[in-house]
């Protein structure tokens, strides 16, 4: 009979004192798995066979990205695979895959989450797929079944905070708080960029400050120098003597005691939002998180009129056009200069006054006046 490990089911069969064991996902394919394994003779156990399930498809590709990807990304991908999954059979051996199956499974995403929500599954799925075309023994067929319409989006503006409401919440901000976010304000860092912040990444005789990030498509952590500004430096100078924990590598600790952080203190940061909620309602501004100072901080190089590639430096993006989008992202698109251009260069426009205009019956259009 089949036993459950985790959220499988392992399949066994025992003939002539041979053992097999075989994973599935339900139990039901694990009994039907086992009922045939019975009726095959022992020598035949051990021929390989090419069919490969979509459920085996999903393991082996999960195995790879929880070492090969960030915790979050894992979790992204396992998620999908669990939606999938639910709507496909995991034993359904992957040449029976049809781009209608995952047509079908993406308009489903995008009725039930969003067509933001949608996309992100097929990109998932089609990364899935290429892997598997690519490493797979037997390898996936092509071509990629998953590369089907992407769904339309509405994507709002992301939220860039006041300038002024980031100083709010750094006037009631206190200690280690205070240091931390005026490192996320003047590096324009992601939140794990300054979680993970070491001593050995902050060069005071320099004046620079080394950032480590995953955002590559190999998941490989790669790093960059930035400038330090004096203000940050002052600071964390101040943060290096009076830090209260002197044995720590890390720069930033939890050193609070608030409910779902005592088990973490003393220990680098893994999620801090619930600061960042607590700080905004201290200051009385509508409530934004670390990623949106970064947002705030590429708002305030735009207005000071920084060239793009000085932009593309400070948020570290490989390709310009990505800069570009991003600041497209925040509402700084160009488009507002664009239109400015079309204004009347010799003065101010003459107004016409909707009520005159009902009074008199005539525009100032009919009477030859321009406006």
């Amino acid at each position: 009979m089949p036993y459950k490990r985790g959220q499988k089911w392992i399949a066994q069969v025992r003939k002539e004192g041979q053992r097999l064991e075989k994973v599935f996902l339900s139990k039901t394919k694990a009994k039907d798995w086992e009922a045939k394994m019975r009726r095959k003779p022992v020598e035949e156990w051990n021929v390989k066979t090419d069919t490969v399930f979509l459920g085996d498809w999903a393991q082996a590709y999960l195995d790879v990205a929880k070492v090969r990807f960030s915790t979050k990304t894992y979790k992204e991908k396992a998620s999908m695979f669990k939606r999938f999954l639910g709507l496909m059979d995991a034993a359904m051996p992957v040449s029976e895959l049809k781009p209608a199956h995952v047509l079908d499974y993406i308009i489903k995403q995008k009725e039930e989450r969003s067509g933001y929500g949608a996309n992100k599954d097929r990109k998932n799925l089609v990364a899935a797929w290429n892997w598997g075309m690519k490493y797979m023994d037997p390898v996936l067929p092509a071509p990629n079944p998953c590369l089907v319409e992407r769904m339309p989006e509405i994507r709002q503006p992301r939220y860039v905070p006041a300038e002024e409401d980031f100083w709010k919440i750094y006037s009631v901000a206190e200690g280690q708080d205070k240091v931390m976010l005026l490192a996320f304000l003047h590096l324009a860092a992601r939140r794990g960029e300054i979680f993970r912040l070491t001593w050995a990444d902050v060069d005071f005789g320099a004046s620079r400050i080394r950032l480590w990030t995953r955002k590559r498509q190999d998941g490989t952590f790669e790093y960059d120098w930035l400038p330090m500004t004096k203000d940050l430096r002052r600071s964390l100078r101040w943060w290096w003597e009076y830090r209260p924990i002197k044995d720590h590598t890390h720069v930033f600790l939890c050193l609070n005691e608030h409910p779902g952080q005592k088990e973490n203190f003393g220990h680098p940061f893994v999620s801090n939002q619930k600061f960042m909620r607590r700080i905004c309602k201290a200051a009385g501004v509508k409530n934004f998180g670390f990623h949106a100072i970064r947002h705030l901080t590429a708002s305030i190089l735009y207005h000071h009129g920084e060239p793009l590639a000085h932009i593309q430096a400070i948020l570290r993006h490989r390709s310009p056009t990505t800069t570009e989008r991003y600041l497209k992202s925040i509402g700084l698109e160009r488009v507002r200069e664009a239109l400015e251009s079309l204004s009347n260069k010799s003065g101010k426009a003459d107004v016409i006054e909707f009520d005159k205009v009902q009074e008199t019956g005539e525009s100032e259009i009919q009477k030859g006046k321009a406006v």
